[in-house]
């Protein structure tokens, strides 16, 4: 399989799931996400999941359908959304909160380590 189609494949399956999240965060896991919401964060928890639903939905679909021209910058965003929503995962792990099936501290931990491989995926299938 020639590169060129795995980075695709790779880039599309990015953004159905970004798509697929940013639709959860409007609907059925509206509220296991406000607990990635940090307290500093100056809006509503509420309202910040629905923003992010909002921007993942674009960038996810920004990632499935753009042309070849722009991939490199779309790349460059979703990296930069994933690098922004980080901090959430960090507040995740030092408050406590339980949400997604992460109800240790280890697997908050663990958590914390993929958001690096979700900026990597988003880079990588993009350039």
């Amino acid at each position: 399989m020639k590169t060129k189609t795995i980075k695709k494949a790779a880039r599309i399956l990015l953004g159905a799931n970004l798509i697929f999240a940013g639709i959860s965060h409007l609907s059925f896991a509206r509220k296991a996400f406000q607990a990635q919401v940090p307290n500093w964060v100056p809006l509503k928890k509420d309202d910040t999941v629905i923003y992010s639903g909002f921007a993942e939905i674009a960038l996810g679909s920004a990632l499935v359908f753009t042309p070849n021209k722009y991939e490199d910058r779309v790349g460059k965003v979703a990296a930069a959304f994933f690098t922004s929503v980080f901090p959430g995962n960090i507040a995740q792990y030092t408050h406590h909160q339980n949400a997604f099936g992460l109800n240790t501290d280890g697997k908050r931990l663990g958590r914390l380590f993929f958001q690096p491989l979700l900026v990597y995926w988003a880079l990588k299938s993009t350039s």
